[in-house]
């Protein structure tokens, strides 16, 4: 009796147990069901729109590239070191950079005078990266160029073509390429926005006409560089800015390059450039006649009342007369007052100093005879005059 009790209770455990596992089993939770996750896609709009390769932009566009394929490699990075002096006396090295174009197959570079002002060493870079020294061979300050020389035989060279900028046109397409703040072989595009521009020269007191006006990018870094036209002629030297942040403020000036063609030669054969000179200290009207003829001077209201003339030179030879008496104008004393007016050179009329600077600059040479038009005690006289060398 109890081995049958017992081998009862085996088996109801033996049952129980077998339900048990199947209850755990039944109960043990499962992974859900996975959904397909949809992969993000682009959201649709409405397509690009290119210019096709007939389209003007295109045209445009393409012009532009060629003109970079064509000069780039011929536009340098010029580095300066020159040397400033403090307060007592020591030597203060400063760096410069700058831009130039290559001119000929004998390693002559063209840039501006203010960029290698007091050089004292000179590096050029050329657009694959590779730097060698440099040498100044000439300068013109009055005009603000300056041509350096590399050795040619150290680095292969590629020159660019020279324009024409009496040829010029307003609203002309034009491209420049430099190194503003040596950022190297930078190309920037615009327009020609004016001709004829009168810019301060680095030389004091003096002028440079008919400088080119272009709203192309131009900032610090770009001067000497060249300013070219679609055909990949160099019409001009970067030069100067408008700007109150010295950075681009689309008013820029380049040096027209019939400029550079009458310079340049001298300065490789000369090292210099032989300015026309007069020999006569002269004062603008154009500003201060009112005063002059409240003080009892008969005197036009422009033109360039001449106030001493440098014994020897050439006005001194034509007999030009400068101030005769001493008087009093405002707050001045001992003004030389008198002397002849000068009111045209050649037939052309000179109403300021500028516009007498230009003319002897841009259409004249040492050698030739002028004529100059004077009142003298309200009598018209033309003297002719031959110019000379501006002393150094």
């Amino acid at each position: 009796m109890t081995k049958k009790i017992l081998a009862l209770l085996i088996v109801l455990w033996l049952t129980l147990g077998s339900l048990g596992c199947v209850a755990l089993q039944t109960l043990t939770p499962t992974a859900p069901a996975t959904e397909e996750t949809a992969q993000p896609t682009s959201t649709p709009g409405a397509p690009v729109v290119v210019a096709p390769p007939d389209d003007p932009v295109a045209a445009l566009e393409s012009q532009v590239e060629n003109v970079y394929s064509a000069a780039g490699d011929a536009v340098v990075n010029i580095s300066v070191t020159s040397l400033a002096y403090d307060f007592f006396r020591n030597a203060i090295p400063q760096e410069g950079t700058g831009s130039g174009f290559i001119y000929d197959d004998a390693g002559h570079i063209v840039t501006n005078y203010h960029v290698v002002e007091n050089a004292e060493d000179i590096q050029v870079t050329f657009a694959d990266g590779v730097t060698i020294p440099a040498e100044i061979v000439g300068a013109d300050p009055a005009n603000d160029l300056a041509v350096i020389r590399v050795d040619p035989t150290q680095h292969s060279l590629s020159h660019v073509s020279l324009g024409d900028s009496d040829a010029l046109r307003v609203g002309q397409f034009v491209v420049a390429i430099g190194n503003p703040f040596g950022l190297e072989q930078t190309v920037t595009f615009g327009v020609i926005s004016s001709l004829g521009r009168v810019i301060d020269s680095p030389e004091g007191g003096r002028f440079i006409g008919e400088a080119i006006q272009t709203d192309a990018a131009i900032n610090p870094g770009n001067s000497g560089g060249p300013l070219l036209d679609l055909g990949g002629r160099v019409i001009g030297v970067n030069a100067q800015i408008i700007s109150p942040s010295r950075a681009n403020a689309g008013i820029g000036f380049a040096i027209p390059v019939n400029t550079v063609r009458r310079v340049v030669p001298e300065l490789i054969a000369n090292g210099r450039y032989a300015h026309p000179w007069m020999g006569v200290e002269l004062f603008d009207l154009s500003r201060w006649a009112e005063a002059l003829q409240q003080a009892g001077e008969n005197v036009p209201d422009e033109g360039l009342l001449i106030l001493s003339v440098v014994p020897g030179s050439p006005a001194d030879e034509v007999g030009l007369q400068g101030g005769q008496r001493k008087i009093t104008v405002g707050n001045a004393r001992d003004f030389p007052a008198g002397g002849d007016v000068i009111t045209a050179l050649n037939g052309e009329p000179v109403h300021t100093w500028s516009d007498l600077n230009i003319y002897l600059e841009l259409q004249t040479r040492v050698g030739d005879t002028i004529q100059v038009t004077v009142l003298r005690a309200g009598e018209e006289l033309t003297l002719p005059l031959t110019l000379t060398e501006r002393p150094q």
